[in-house]
């Protein structure tokens, strides 16, 4: 008897011991295919120590291309924490031009292997006294910085500096289980002239049977509303105050638009426009709204800057990124939320996945 119970006990600490393993990632459909979204970027690479989180998220990206069948990568803004200022160790030990060149060489070893849309934050700009804003971004990430991005190149249009940049630019992309898709780019607080842009690339008659994907840096809050407020930002002084950056007040962005603006002017009258992926606000939001065609728009929100420790003297964000898996039938999406930085240790695997409905959860695209 007492054989036969320690018999038991040890399958049932085999059934538990399984139960707890860890699971690398993987895809639920083993004919799907996905896009890996990572949050803003700034608080990775304003620390020289948190540089190697950023870096280890995008070795993890590299190395699970094949096995999750990635098509994509999908960056939401703030690359950096400071896109042309004097920095002497305020909020950040490393210079705007080191942070740029750290964000540049981190993602570049993804070119060559997969496509990836980086999108432009408001801490990727300066502006002038009027509100005209100009980036690095074309210095870092042109066109050809990547030649998957040229080769899947459909449209791009200029920036606010007159300039033609993957600031606003599509990617197309033939043949997903079947499907079309266009990932669509648009600078953060998107002017009147790249909304327009936009609207026409997406109702143009060779893009009718399209999917389409919107990736911008400001559209949804943590509280699942749409941004309704101004865009401003603020103008650094050419002068620091014992050591300190100091700031204009803040400075409306003409022409700009909200999230709530966004959805009128470009996202609600479009027929095939279907996901919008956002960051700039700390947290998570999801909501889903039918566009003037009856058919829904998921809108998600992903800011991971504040995990680990917070926004001005974290690790980063604790290597948290997302895991959207396309499933073949066209219409199920799968989301997960992992860290490959608690993947890698037995110690930390237990806490590698958020699962609350907010983290992990299923959308569907329409017809």
């Amino acid at each position: 008897m007492k054989k036969n119970i320690s018999i038991l006990l040890l399958l049932l600490s085999a059934v538990i011991f399984a139960q707890d393993k860890f699971q690398t990632p993987k895809l639920d459909n083993e004919k799907s295919w996905s896009i890996i979204l990572i949050p803003d970027t700034q608080n990775y690479v304003k620390w020289n120590r948190n540089q190697p989180v950023l870096d280890l998220m995008v070795r993890w990206i590299e190395d699970n291309i094949s096995p999750l069948n990635i098509k994509m990568v999908c960056q939401v803004g703030d690359l950096v924490e400071h896109n042309n200022i004097l920095n002497q160790g305020y909020d950040g030990d490393q210079s705007a031009d080191g942070q740029w060149k750290s964000v540049q060489s981190i993602l570049g070893r993804l070119n060559g292997k997969v496509p990836y849309v980086a999108a432009t934050g408001n801490h990727d700009f300066s502006i002038n006294e009027e509100g005209r804003r100009f980036s690095r971004y074309n210095e870092f990430f042109p066109s050809n910085f990547n030649y998957l991005n040229q080769k899947y190149l459909a449209q791009n249009f200029f920036n606010d500096a007159g300039a033609p940049s993957m600031e606003n630019s599509v990617l197309e992309l033939k043949g997903l289980n079947g499907q079309d898709y266009l990932f669509l780019s648009l600078e953060f607080a998107p002017r009147n002239k790249a909304l327009e842009w936009a609207k026409k690339v997406l109702d143009m008659p060779q893009y009718k049977n399209h999917k389409s994907i919107l990736i911008t840096h400001a559209f949804l809050n943590e509280k699942d509303k749409r941004t309704e407020k101004d865009n401003s930002w603020f103008m650094y002084e050419p002068f620091l105050v014992n050591n300190v950056p100091q700031k204009s007040k803040t400075i409306k962005l003409p022409e700009s638009n909200n999230g709530e603006e966004i959805w009128k002017k470009l996202i609600e009258p479009s027929q095939n426009l279907q996901l919008v992926l956002s960051g700039h606000i700390s947290g998570e939001g999801f909501r889903v709204d039918p566009n003037s065609f009856g058919k829904n728009v998921n809108q998600m929100l992903f800011d991971m800057q504040s995990e680990g420790g917070g926004h001005r003297d974290g690790n980063g964000g604790d290597g948290w990124l997302r895991i959207i898996e396309f499933y073949p039938d066209n219409k199920t999406v799968k989301v997960k939320t992992y860290s490959p930085l608690f993947g890698i240790s037995p110690i930390t695997q237990k806490y590698a996945y958020k699962t609350d409905s907010r983290n992990e959860f299923t959308f569907k695209l329409s017809e």
